[in-house]
């Protein structure tokens, strides 16, 4: 489950990725807060965050404000989520970027909660990994994910 931070950045995103195409470019906190629905004062340091790994700028003065500077499309979902969120697995025994032994573990070779996640996470982790923001937009040429429940048996 992703957390109330990372919805936040990502509702941010794409209120700035539609406006790319726009007359504006910058948009200012206020405005991004009011698009996205997300509070200004967690929007601050989330979009701190978000300049920080060169996906957006920020503009000072009078008609400043926050811009994408990448396209969506460039701009996979895997690293903005570990940037935000930090390790992204359901146990710290698979995470890729911050492991560590589960404390109560007795053995990771046989241990059927770290097999049985293990398969979930990776599995995850494929999908996000091929994920652009490009995707959230909905952009010409991006197919969207839909839940599996609306898909057609028929395939």
């Amino acid at each position: 489950m992703i957390t109330q931070k990372m919805k936040y950045a990502l509702k941010a995103l794409i209120v700035l990725a539609e406006e790319r195409a726009g007359p504006n470019g910058a948009l200012q906190i206020e405005e991004i807060a009011r698009r996205s629905g997300a509070p200004k004062r967690f929007l601050e340091h989330i979009l701190l965050q978000i300049r920080d790994a060169g996906i957006i700028a920020s503009i000072r003065g009078r008609k400043g404000g926050y811009r994408m500077i990448r396209d969506p499309g460039e701009v996979p979902l895997e690293p903005l989520m570990r940037r935000i969120e930090g390790p992204l697995a359901p146990l710290p025994c698979l995470s890729r970027s911050a492991y560590q032994r589960c404390e109560d573990c007795v053995d990771e070779a046989t241990c059927q909660l770290r097999r049985m996640f293990s398969g979930i996470f990776w599995s995850y982790l494929l999908l996000v990994e091929s994920l652009t923001l490009a995707d959230l937009v909905g952009e010409p040429g991006h197919k969207l994910l839909t839940d599996p429940a609306e898909a057609s048996p028929e395939g």
